[in-house]
């Protein structure tokens, strides 16, 4: 019986730390909410808006069904793309649509992106 206490201690434990280390949400890799008043630029979304382009470290506001929300699209590096309506306020889009990020201009570094 004395064999038996130790790995069911052991699996015990490795059950339990695999709860802490669960992710289920990347929002955080892909910016912060901000001021609409910092947005370069504005992006209405209606109803055939399926994607939109945007750069890295660009700020935007997004319109749509009559709401706002602005971006700051400070994503993680390897962030190329990911559906908008994971940031935007709940109900505020009534259809997916995917943001298509380009890398921030600032750490290109030369003639252009390294991909």
């Amino acid at each position: 019986m004395k064999r038996l206490f130790p790995p069911l201690a052991g699996a015990m434990l490795l059950l339990s730390l695999g709860g802490c280390i669960t992710r289920t949400s990347y929002v955080d890799l892909y910016g912060l909410p901000a001021p609409a008043t910092a947005a370069a630029r504005t992006i209405e979304i209606g109803p055939d808006t399926t994607y939109v382009n945007v750069e890295g470290g660009e700020t935007i506001r997004f319109v749509a069904n009559g709401r706002e929300f602005a971006w700051n699209f400070m994503v993680a590096r390897t962030v190329h793309s990911f559906d908008l309506n994971e940031v935007a306020p709940a109900g505020m889009l009534d259809h997916t649509v995917r943001a298509y990020v380009s890398p921030d201009p600032k750490y290109w570094g030369g003639d252009g992106p390294e991909l």
